[in-house]
């Protein structure tokens, strides 16, 4: 028995369309969620609410309702809007991952709530398959079997997602707590209780240096992914 979509996956998809009663109203669902995103951008996920949403737009919160069933709804819609069109990548499957890798972290730095609203659920949305395509497509000249291509742009994935969240914490965390973690590691790990960290501490890993981290830590993933592709060769 074939799964249910959900309406918004139907909406998206093209599929379905939310019937409307009465005239044809003026807003549009496209208006809708770019107003959403503004307001999450600028404030936060917890900002949002139908009703600050309907006072951006200039509009009674019932007009929200003949486009969007309620909040659960309308993050959906956003999460397949805000990342917009996935990068074109260079030839050259190294430098393919490492673009679309960059652009990712990208996206997440200019709305960190998505790592808040698409936690628990694989990406069924057409912009984001749209990305995870545009991440396979770097490999599309190599020896790598599907499966491992598919394995390797998660894993990049995976990266670029815990390197934003990390980032997100530090940079928007209690301030007496980011302000200078590796100080405050330094203050409190010993090299008798903690001996493989306090050489890490002391060597300044733990600086907030979030471009640096992020591209030593891809190019780690690069060189494995090459010694890969080389046995394969």
């Amino acid at each position: 028995m074939p799964t249910e979509l959900p309406r918004t996956l139907q909406v998206l998809w093209g599929v379905a369309e939310r019937p409307t009663r009465g005239p044809q109203p003026a807003l549009s669902l496209a208006r809708i969620v770019a107003a959403a995103i503004e307001i999450a951008d600028s404030d936060g996920l917890a900002a949002l609410s139908m009703a600050r949403l309907a006072e951006r737009l200039g509009c009674a919160p019932m007009s929200l309702y003949r486009h969007v069933a309620n909040k659960d709804e309308l993050l959906v819609f956003m999460q397949d809007a805000a990342p917009g069109e996935p990068p074109v990548l260079p030839a050259g499957w190294r430098d393919g991952l490492a673009t679309w890798a960059r652009a990712l972290r990208a996206v997440l730095f200019a709305h960190p709530w998505i790592l808040q609203a698409s936690a628990g659920r694989p990406p069924l949305e057409p912009g984001q398959l749209a990305w995870l395509d545009r991440g396979l497509s770097a490999f599309r000249d190599t020896p790598l079997s599907h499966r491992e291509r598919a394995e390797t742009v998660m894993a990049a994935l995976y990266l670029t997602r815990g390197e934003a969240q990390i980032s997100a914490v530090l940079l928007g965390g209690t301030p007496d707590v980011t302000a200078d973690y590796g100080a405050l590691l330094d203050r409190f790990v010993t090299a008798d209780r903690f001996p493989a960290l306090a050489e890490a501490v002391a060597d300044g890993v733990f600086r907030v240096d979030e471009p640096e981290s992020f591209e030593i830590a891809l190019a780690r993933l690069l060189d494995g992914v090459e010694q890969l592709i080389a046995t394969k060769g």
